[in-house]
């Protein structure tokens, strides 16, 4: 196992103090850094999706339900693993959360074994996810310094048209299209049209 970041988080909600004290103790002792709330609208409070971290919540909680706060998360596009603690009969349910993007569940009693591979395992994640989130954000801020010329003729290389063709479409010379595309390749610091391609097409899947 890798030794735990301690700049990342592990966030506990659970109704049970217990229970959130045994996962506070065993998780420190860990080295993790551990933050806990009674209740789903306390977390979600005090929730900053910038902060690096995991979710391991109680399915069953007065007010807000474990499974009500993924629903919550995933409106907010919080990209938050998520691990949920489980009773004996709720494990059917704690299934269909992960087919809804939840990480994996901790069936009671869970040994400390099986706790420290699944944060181990969550944490990998999240840091995967923030770091392909800010490559998407630094991408969208370098395609926004492209002017409406430039943007129309990156298109168009995307989608396969030859300098000919563009020059044709936008009814400029080939030259024109060159200084362009030379501009754009300058812009986004690239030197080859595969790495044009790569950065040109996280617009698209950004709005997806």
């Amino acid at each position: 196992m890798s030794t735990p970041h301690t700049s990342n988080t592990v966030f506990i909600v659970d109704d049970d103090e217990a229970v959130r004290d045994s996962l506070r103790w065993l998780l420190e002792a860990n080295g993790y850094r551990v933050k806990s709330y009674a209740g789903a609208e306390d977390f979600l409070n005090a929730y900053d999706p910038e902060q690096i971290g995991v979710l391991i919540a109680d399915v069953r909680m007065p007010g807000m339900s474990g499974l009500e706060l993924q629903e919550e998360l995933l409106a907010r596009q919080a990209p938050l693993p998520i691990v949920f603690i489980t009773g004996h009969g709720d494990v059917p349910m704690a299934v269909s959360t992960i087919k809804k993007g939840a990480v994996d569940f901790l069936e009671k009693p869970f040994n400390e074994t099986d706790l420290r591979t699944i944060v181990a395992r969550m944490l990998e994640q999240a840091s995967e996810r923030a770091s392909q989130a800010q490559a998407q954000k630094n991408h969208q801020a370098v395609l926004g310094r492209l002017t409406s010329r430039e943007q129309q003729v990156l298109e168009r290389i995307v989608a396969g048209r030859l300098n000919k063709q563009i020059a044709g479409d936008l009814n400029i010379s080939i030259k024109t299209v060159e200084a362009h595309r030379a501009n754009i390749m300058e812009k986004l610091e690239v030197t080859t049209v595969a790495d044009l391609m790569k950065i040109a097409l996280t617009k698209t899947e950004g709005v997806a």
